[in-house]
């Protein structure tokens, strides 16, 4: 299951406050931006705002400080929100060696842009004959404002040729800038958000 993450510098909320439907993490998240806008956590636009998607080459998913950035991750057990150097620390272990295969990659998406073009008619929540791996959601599957249905595979193709390996301040700019965000290593997420913030 992929867990998207989302960061943002504000203070502790009560995680029972926010809809969670297990299997269903991007639909999560989407309405945990709309949320924390909604209750004024995050400002109306959700610019302050980030989703992260973490995937490598082979399509493995993860599953379930002193930094002013925040991780609301609600498949995890970590305290919500967490201080994203402890979220790192706790969850990612960048010190844990990987096989090159596995290395974790994160997709970072500025939540306004994710907000406007996100889009899940659920497929991948079917097995071959049509059926439910896990029970949908009761409420309508996300639909983009341009009318797009499905586009989940487009924000979880995560390649090492596509990473961002030069920080500059116009490298930063794409993840405020690009449709689907910039692709970086897990080493270099919390030099990202220093610069971003």
């Amino acid at each position: 299951m992929t867990t998207t993450n989302l960061e943002v510098r504000v203070n502790a909320v009560n995680v029972s406050q926010f809809d969670h439907t297990p299997f269903y993490c991007e639909e999560n998240v989407y309405f945990l931006c709309k949320k924390l806008c909604q209750i004024g956590t995050a400002d109306a636009e959700g610019s302050d705002l980030f989703v992260a998607f973490i995937s490598n080459e082979k399509k493995q998913r993860k599953g379930d400080g002193d930094s002013p950035c925040l991780v609301w991750d609600l498949d995890s057990s970590l305290p919500f929100p967490s201080p994203l150097a402890v979220y790192v620390s706790e969850t990612i272990r960048p010190s844990f060696q990987l096989f090159s295969d596995y290395q974790r990659f994160f997709r970072i998406v500025h939540a306004p842009l994710f907000l406007r073009y996100f889009a899940s008619d659920r497929r991948h929540m079917k097995d071959s004959t049509g059926n439910w791996i896990a029970q949908p959601p009761a409420y309508e599957p996300i639909v983009a404002e341009d009318g797009t249905v499905h586009n989940l595979n487009e924000y979880m193709e995560i390649y090492a040729s596509n990473e961002l390996t030069d920080m500059g301040a116009d490298s930063v700019n794409l993840v405020f800038n690009q449709k689907h965000g910039v692709v970086i290593s897990e080493s270099r997420v919390e030099e990202l958000f220093s610069l971003i913030s």
